[in-house]
């Protein structure tokens, strides 16, 4: 296994300085490091993997010096248009070093999520014309590994990738750490929206701890779970589907259970909800300031009034709740203003810790599954 601290230290002796990214659970031992190590104008845990190859980008105009940007392999996808339009050696010729948690690597045992995006990972690098390294398992090895990227950087002027494997970096427990004032767990939390909701609503959760929750209440409450669309992929992007299904279907209550980190992520879809002002749509951020299904790296939302920008986006009732009484009264009055008049499109935002049930199971069900049920489901709904 590889220390944290040889790698980052190797690379600090190139001359590296500036970290950027977005953590995935497969880099978090280095990621924490880098987070307790770096000085804090040199780290910053970008809202996507995008912003993070801008941010290097801007560093190197600032310093020409070489940044490093973290990643999960699903964040290529994010990443691809700053790396092809900005960064390649035919246009900008920006150089970066690229380290790539390999979720779903073929042979390995991984979420279905992963499966695919484990498959093109090293294909979409060398499509990309990225060179790249599998990261070495002893630091003999990574040391020569090392030594390539700079001289390959150093001869085009672009980007070199190290893809990691699970259980490549040996453990480091973050020691920076920052609670947010709460009195909920998320699942307390969802159980209490749960227990609020109409049988006419559905509901589209977030990717992580947020939708294996969900599934677990349903079964506490001895409920189906056609009701509800657990999006096990695709980060950030749960509000725009919901979004789009309480269009459609206006006679469904549609509730989205959003995360901190997927909701910075693309927080456009806040305009675009607000612009729509669908009449039959809930917005619910779970807001622990921490990606936490991925190591517990802070998110900035802890410092960010998200009731105001879902305000300034046009949503026309916001709540920010800390506890079970408060988050009670909120859904109570969206319930109320529902009755009255198809409620106006509400948010609401719920502080809670960080952290999740260590015996806290997975969905039983494949996503064809879950996405069969739930289309049988609002199908069959005037």
């Amino acid at each position: 296994m590889i220390e944290p601290r040889f790698f980052y230290e190797s690379l600090a002796s190139r001359g590296v300085d500036f970290f950027t990214g977005v953590p995935d659970s497969l880099l978090k031992h280095f990621c924490a490091y880098i987070t307790d190590h770096a000085a804090d104008e040199r780290h910053i845990i970008a809202a996507n993997e995008g912003a993070a190859v801008a941010l290097a980008a801007g560093y190197h105009l600032a310093t020409n010096k070489i940044p490093l940007v973290y990643m999960q392999n699903s964040g290529i996808g994010n990443a691809v248009n700053p790396l092809l339009s900005l960064a390649d050696p035919d246009v900008y010729r920006i150089p970066l070093t690229l380290v790539i948690g390999w979720r779903g690597q073929p042979g390995a045992p991984d979420e279905p999520q992963h499966a695919k995006q484990g498959k093109v990972t090293v294909p979409l690098l060398e499509s990309m014309g990225i060179p790249y390294v599998i990261m070495a398992d002893n630091e003999s090895a990574l040391g020569e590994q090392i030594e390539l990227c700079y001289e390959k950087i150093a001869e085009t002027g672009g980007q070199f990738a190290f893809v990691v494997r699970k259980d490549i970096f040996a453990p480091y427990g973050l020691q920076k750490k920052r609670d947010i004032e709460a009195e909920m767990t998320r699942e307390e939390a969802i159980e209490e929206i749960v227990a609020a909701s109409g049988k006419d609503e559905i509901f589209v959760s977030t990717t992580g701890m947020a939708s294996r929750e969900l599934y677990e209440i349903r079964d506490k409450r001895r409920e189906g779970h056609e009701r509800d669309f657990l999006t096990v992929g695709s980060m950030g992007h749960a509000s725009s589907m919901a979004l789009s299904i309480a269009l459609q279907k206006p006679t469904l209550n549609v509730t989205c259970l959003d995360g901190d980190g997927a909701l910075l992520m693309h927080m456009g879809a806040l305009a675009a909800i607000g612009a729509r002002k669908p009449r039959n749509f809930r917005h619910i951020a779970l807001n622990n300031g921490a990606h936490d299904s991925v190591g517990g790296q802070p998110t900035i939302a802890a410092d960010i009034d998200l009731p105001a920008v879902a305000r300034a986006c046009g949503y026309e009732h916001t709540h920010r709740v800390r506890t079970k009484a408060d988050l009670r009264t909120a859904l109570a009055e969206n319930s109320a203003e529902q009755e009255a008049a198809r409620h106006a499109l509400a948010f609401i935002e719920v502080r809670v810790k960080k952290g999740a049930r260590k015996n806290l199971g997975r969905p039983k069900t494949s996503p064809i599954e879950n996405k069969t049920a739930f289309m049988r489901h609002i199908g069959e709904q005037v």
